[in-house]
């Protein structure tokens, strides 16, 4: 994590000093916006990662090897493929669950099934996508996109099987 922090810091300080160098205190309101948005978002970081450090330590071992381990197979694939399309929120929620499902012995297959329906599935997102882009739309992105996670964790699970944990 220090080399991507160290990245984004050094983004941070170009911003606010570009923003400092075209005055009207742009910099000052953009660092307010920050700390607004950090304020808003802080909470919802904050319990994804108890959730994720939950997850953990709470779920038997063998159970997780059983139901999403490497050797789960064509069962593990789909259980994530479902749970990451039935999770909820942005990256701050479901990157900390991947991490601990990942630190505990999930399957890097599984995972990327996770992460790959969450991105094109987002079951949450479906009633504004409706409401905004109509169901033919909706419907025609999910028939498209429907059979991705689970290939996607195959082609993971098939090519990376020796994946080692974070």
């Amino acid at each position: 994590m220090l080399v991507p922090t160290i990245i984004m810091a050094f983004i941070a300080m170009i911003l606010v000093f570009i923003g400092y160098r075209k005055g009207d205190s742009l910099h000052i309101t953009g660092m307010q916006s920050a700390l607004t948005m950090t304020i808003q978002v802080l909470p919802l970081l904050i319990f994804a990662f108890v959730v994720a450090g939950m997850i953990k330590v709470l779920l038997p071992q063998d159970l997780l090897n059983k139901w999403v381990g490497a050797e789960s197979g064509f069962r593990g694939i789909m259980i994530g493929t479902i749970a990451g399309g039935l999770t909820p929120g942005g990256p701050y929620v479901s990157l900390p669950i991947i991490a601990g499902l990942l630190k505990s012995g999930a399957g890097v297959g599984t995972m990327v099934a996770f992460l790959t329906s969450w991105s094109l599935w987002a079951v949450a997102r479906l009633p504004m996508e409706f409401g905004i882009l109509g169901w033919k739309f909706t419907l025609i992105r999910l028939a498209s996109t429907f059979f991705f996670p689970p290939i996607a964790g195959f082609i993971a699970q098939t090519f990376f099987v020796n994946f080692n944990r974070l």
